[in-house]
């Protein structure tokens, strides 16, 4: 499988054009999603570098802390990677962690919509189909990659693995469930159901709800594709990754009912009250 091209001295890889495309449709799809709701879309070139950034570094961060089964039995662990800064920052052959990549920007979100005195809420909500469509894109650098694959298979759209990207132990299985496919789907649809949401219900919907409604609908497809993946995060028996977007999705849907359930019932008791005493 060729992972890229040269240019001169420069090796190019898909992986890494990828990860810029998927900035770019994010960056262009939250200017429209701005526009939509009467605010300045240049606002959204202007945070793009620092949440990109800060994105890239949350996301390498993320692998480092969290590295694959098959990585930790070739004694590439966290220890190895703080011990070795070069192979650390060396995100071009592979290793973000899309959990990561969301929390550094997130972080990066804060301190600047916090600085030009803007709601972290709103743009948030902006940002939300952009960022999974980004992640649909971003996947297909799993693909150039070989990684991110699931259980072997015989399906007619398994994929095939050539030999030195094969985990041990599948050293003669050749094709696998392609769960970066299945993922970049579930994202895709993630993303027209935020976009069809934010416009049908916009009268319904509070700030950080399509935040929310991303984070449940991620969480969950990435808790059920977990279960077909080989190379697993894990600590003793447990899968981490699947058990933080349990948690993740969890949180979101509390965070939902709270805003609509919750809060709703709380705002509308005086209200009740003061109807009766009239």
């Amino acid at each position: 499988m060729i992972d890229g091209f040269s240019i001169g001295p420069f090796y190019i890889h898909f992986y890494g054009i990828l990860i810029m495309l998927g900035a770019l449709v994010a960056a262009w799809l939250s200017t429209v999603e701005a526009k939509r709701r009467n605010l300045d879309p240049e606002v959204i070139w202007d945070m793009l570098p620092w949440l990109l950034i800060a994105g890239i570094i949350g996301a390498r961060i993320w692998h480092i802390l969290l590295p694959p089964a098959s990585m930790v039995a070739q004694g590439i662990t966290t220890g190895y990677y703080l011990s070795h800064p070069l192979d650390a920052i060396a995100i071009w052959k592979g290793g973000l962690g899309i959990p990561g990549a969301v929390i550094g920007g997130l972080v990066a979100l804060y301190l600047y919509v916090h600085q030009h005195k803007m709601n972290m809420l709103t743009w948030m909500d902006i940002i939300a189909p952009g960022l999974v469509l980004a992640q649909a894109i971003g996947r297909w650098g799993n693909f150039f990659n070989q990684e991110l694959y699931g259980a072997p298979s015989n399906l007619p759209w398994a994929i095939y693995i050539d030999p030195a990207h094969r985990l041990p132990g599948f050293e003669n299985i050749s094709r696998y469930q392609p769960l970066f496919l299945y993922e970049s789907i579930w994202n895709v649809a993630n993303a027209i159901f935020l976009l069809w949401l934010g416009r049908r219900y916009a009268d319904w919907l509070k700030n950080g709800d399509l935040f929310a409604f991303y984070v449940l609908i991620y969480g969950s497809g990435r808790f059920a594709l977990e279960f077909l993946r080989l190379d697993k995060a894990t600590i003793g028996t447990i899968d981490v990754n699947q058990m933080i977007m349990a948690v993740l999705a969890l949180a979101a849907a509390a965070f939902l009912i709270w805003h609509h359930v919750i809060q709703s019932k709380q705002t509308a008791t005086p209200l009740e009250n003061t109807s009766t005493e009239s």
